[in-house]
């Protein structure tokens, strides 16, 4: 390789690295804990809640959903979730459907007795506080795609990095440490070593969590396009957005198993009120996951006429949400159980170490310049 080459690669490594260092540090930082957020959640609430008739068959959604509207006068229903592992269903409630998420309410009930389940909020707020530092640094959308661009730069330092240690090391064995040379050099060694082991990790992180940072807009784009169209296909079902949002006047029970019956073996995950986010001003939407361990972060949603319960069609969704459903976990290592989010949080670990040993190398070289020039 040419050494004008060589010097450019090596100025995009310097810059990607330095500009990006300061955030990637805290999202490094931030992502340890991240990592182990079900581990932790449930060493600080320890599940004590047993639901209070486990032989009772369980109550209907219409039920449910009666009983936390008038636990709220005058709200209107947003979302309802299921928890996979215990007989709870979720309901998230507000002033109207369309309600910011600061005025949204949520509570969870008791499939066997319509009782509030309580909440465990121990820890809640500490972790809540690093979710949001991770994913925005309580900026919103702006801060979300400020760090999307921190990730790229971090995938241009590690290709750049690779290029620069092939060069450098080209007569010595992969992954050697000069010991007997100046302590600097040891640094630098490790610093690659580090860098060319933890590589892939590092570029599935990185790229993973750029993706992520497109929530917003890949959502939106869904919804003003995907959604539409659904909707458009069905000449009986087309409406005007100006619309008020409609009152589910159809029952849900019904409405969840006509969608279930548009999309057999599938697994109900939420429904989406009519307009919520996630649905249309006249619409239920109703999403399902597929059952295997990569298929259930894949989602379908099926729409349903809110007024009689009639299912108005379905589609896959589009490869670009199909992308943000499976980074999320693969993000924290959350397709493995706990053996991976070790090996996450040991990759992890390793990308502080490159970091802080990279600003060491930097001020080293800058702090040498600076004597040469005295």
């Amino acid at each position: 390789m040419q050494a004008t080459a060589i010097k450019r690669w090596e100025w995009i490594h310097k810059w990607s690295s330095l500009i990006s260092t300061a955030f990637l540090l805290m999202l490094c930082i931030t992502g340890l804990p991240l990592i182990f957020h079900d581990e932790i959640d449930a060493a600080l609430n320890p599940d004590t809640w047993t639901p209070a008739n486990p032989q009772a068959e369980h109550l209907k959604l219409d039920q449910i959903l009666e009983i936390a509207l008038q636990a709220r006068p005058g709200e209107a229903p947003i979302y309802m979730s299921f928890d996979t592992e215990r007989p709870v269903v979720n309901v998230t409630s507000g002033p109207s459907a369309d309600a910011p998420g600061n005025q949204m309410h949520f509570a969870s009930y008791d499939l066997t007795s319509g009782n509030i389940v309580p909440p465990a909020n121990v820890g809640e707020d500490f972790m809540e506080f690093i979710l949001q530092l991770h994913t925005d640094m309580f900026l919103g959308l702006p801060g979300m795609l400020f760090l999307g661009a921190m990730g790229i730069l971090f995938v241009l330092a590690s290709i750049s990095g690779v290029v620069i240690y092939r060069q450098y090391m080209r007569n010595l064995a992969f992954g050697t440490v000069r010991q007997s040379k100046s302590k600097r050099l040891k640094w630098l060694d490790y610093h690659n070593l580090l860098g060319i082991t933890s590589l892939a990790w590092v570029l599935v992180v990185s790229i993973t969590g750029v993706i992520n940072t497109l929530e917003k807009p890949i959502l939106e784009t869904w919804r003003s396009q995907n959604l539409d169209k659904l909707i458009e296909s069905y000449n009986e079902a087309a409406v005007s957005k100006n619309k008020t949002i409609a009152s589910v006047d159809a029952s849900l029970d019904k409405a969840i198993e006509a969608a279930r019956q548009a999309a057999p073996d599938m697994t109900l995950q939420f429904v989406a009120f009519p307009g919520s986010e996630f649905s249309t001003r006249q619409h239920l939407a109703i999403f399902l996951h597929g059952n295997s361990p990569f298929t259930k972060e894949i989602i379908t949603p099926v729409l349903v006429d809110a007024t009689d319960g009639k299912v108005i069609g379905k589609q896959e969704m589009p490869w670009y949400a199909n992308a943000l459903s499976l980074s999320r976990p693969l993000h924290f290592g959350d397709y493995g159980g706990l053996g991976l989010k070790i090996v996450w949080a040991i990759l992890n670990s390793f990308t502080i170490a490159i970091l802080i040993t990279g600003l060491y190398l930097w001020w080293k070289k800058h702090v040498r310049l600076k004597a040469k020039q005295v």
